[in-house]
């Protein structure tokens, strides 16, 4: 006997929907790439969606094309975006930090139609657009007044492309299980992958995000999004606040602390998501001149593992709560959030900062386990560790073209590549990548834990452990320093501070300080390039 309830298919284009209809005059505030604040409404990003959908319809795009965008977080992509699913084409967010020759074959591998970019990539646009073999139209994001001079092919300005249509369009209906967008990992061992999410994926992920012990969100928040939409949807925010009401702030192509800071502050900003990175330097922005964050009200940090001396200056100095969150492209890409079961409310100081420096548990709608090498399920003892299995309705069951195929088994569980542990509170901690986990004298030390530890010490800016290779060891671990402007840490400074806050044969066996750490495009460290570049070390234990 089946229910006797409505077909109502989970499709993107419903939260757009219900944020014209609930919260029409909510305001959507962006710093545009030409310059100005540019304030909108939900109302107003409907009816241009709409226009693009028509737009789209009209010069020949269909069901299931790849339509690119090459852009900041502003109003202008988050319209583009629900037009492009208003049609069934799918979006796909091209990550500009990645090097060009790698967006091209991201590009050729999704055979991208049509794209939306924004004017600071138009030059490298340029460069890579006929190596693009299925590209037929280029759309720059900005007006008549503003476009530049160019060589790119088939090309218009949005205002002109958009004033084209009436609006008077009406979204196409198809299954909720059509493909809505795609998002690339950024292929830091091999080619990149690609993830493509659905209308119910997407849409499920959304209420997933909103939830309390989530992120929280409501009608009632002002949300900035640092993170971009090219980093696997915003986390989801760009779905999550349509569908809640929020009011959004989109910080365009200004990512440095005053820049930030003005919005939070001018905005009255009470939730935001980035990077660890971002967040150091807002923090030294507000050091450096006084300011604090009377509006903001929680923060969830995420992307790379959170250090302690972030969330403590957050909490102590600031009075922001610190949500530290884990996930992945393939999660769509929330995984876990580490806000505080009714057991752990009360705890105060070290001890409340001890869970926090967890990643969190999974909300509803993702399950998790850690297993040993036979894929053996392991304890949730808080010690053992083990590769980090997840599922779940917005988890990738496959990547485009199968590639990868051995990350994902009959059981519909993916191997995320990571190496975790699980408390009996079912809060996850990632120790390491599976690659990056230094194994010495056949035991596991975490990286993330250490470079966390020399994080802490206050002339340190950023750090990374990696395995240098020890004869009788095997491994043993390399701390790699970047001092933070003006001062000059020694060795013995970084490990007297890290001495009796790990075991003893955790401790690194050498520091080694640099000007810079390579990094990913997604802004994690680059791992791969320091074991290269440490590659001939000699521990001095050694």
């Amino acid at each position: 006997m089946l229910g006797l309830m409505q077909e109502w298919p989970l499709l993107c284009h419903k939260l757009i929907d219900n944020a014209e209809r609930q919260h029409g005059l909510r305001e959507i505030v962006s710093r545009s790439i030409e310059g100005p604040i540019v304030r909108t409404t939900y109302a107003d990003i409907h009816r241009r969606a709409l226009k693009v959908a028509q737009r789209l319809e009209r010069d020949g795009y269909r069901l299931g094309d790849r339509i690119a965008t090459l852009a900041w977080n502003t109003a202008r992509h988050i319209e583009a975006w629900y037009g492009i699913m208003g049609i069934g084409a799918i979006y796909h967010t091209l990550n500009p930090r990645l090097f060009p020759e790698q967006i091209v074959w991201i590009m050729n591998h999704a055979e991208d139609k049509a794209i939306f970019v924004d004017l600071t990539f138009v030059p490298l646009l340029e460069k890579i657009a006929g190596a693009v073999k299925s590209l037929k139209q280029v759309i720059v994001l900005t007006d008549r007044a503003h476009m530049p001079r160019t060589t790119l092919p088939n090309v218009v300005a949005y205002e002109d492309w958009l004033n084209e249509a009436d609006g008077d369009f009406a979204w196409k209906v198809f299954d909720e299980g059509t493909a809505a967008g795609m998002c690339y990992t950024s292929g830091t061992t091999g080619d990149p992958k690609g993830v493509v999410y659905s209308h119910r994926s997407n849409v499920l992920h959304a209420m997933i995000a909103a939830m309390p012990d989530a992120m929280g969100l409501s009608s009632r928040d002002t949300i900035l999004p640092v993170v971009p939409m090219f980093h696997a949807n915003a986390w989801g925010l760009g779905q999550s606040a349509p569908m809640v009401g929020a009011k959004l702030v989109m910080p365009g192509c200004k990512m440095d602390g005053a820049s930030i800071y003005e919005l939070l502050d001018t905005e009255k900003v009470t939730f935001s998501a980035a990077v660890p990175t971002v967040w150091m330097m807002l923090l030294q922005y507000l050091e450096e001149t006084g300011n604090k964050l009377p509006y903001l009200n929680r923060v969830v940090i995420g992307g790379s593992s959170c250090p302690r001396a972030i969330m403590t200056k957050f909490q102590q100095n600031y009075d922001v709560q610190v949500i530290h969150a884990w996930g992945m492209t393939e999660m769509s890409p929330l995984g876990t959030l580490c806000t505080l079961k009714p057991e752990y409310a009360a705890l105060q100081g070290e001890a409340r900062l001890d869970i926090q420096q967890k990643q969190g548990y999974p909300p509803f709608g993702v399950e998790m386990k850690v297993t040993d090498d036979d894929n053996k399920a392991q304890p949730w003892d808080g010690k053992t560790f083990g590769r980090l299995k997840v599922r779940g309705p917005a988890v990738a069951r496959a990547y485009y073209g199968g590639a990868g195929a051995e990350q994902f088994d009959e059981d519909g569980w993916f191997d995320t590549g990571d190496v975790a542990h699980i408390d009996a509170g079912g809060y996850m901690q990632i120790t390491d990548r599976a690659k990056d986990v230094i194994k010495s004298g056949g035991e596991w030390i975490s990286t993330i834990d250490l470079e966390n530890l020399a994080v802490g010490h206050p002339d340190v800016a950023e750090a990374a452990a990696i395995g240098v290779q020890h004869s009788k060891w095997g491994e043993r671990p390399l701390l790699v320093i970047v001092a933070k402007p003006g001062k000059e840490p020694t060795k013995a400074d970084i490990l007297d501070f890290m001495d009796g806050k790990v075991a003893k044969w955790w401790m690194p066996d050498d520091v080694a300080f640099v000007g810079e750490i390579p990094h990913t495009a997604t802004g994690k460290i680059q791992k791969i390039t320091l074991r290269k570049q440490f590659k001939d070390y000699r521990l001095p234990t050694d």
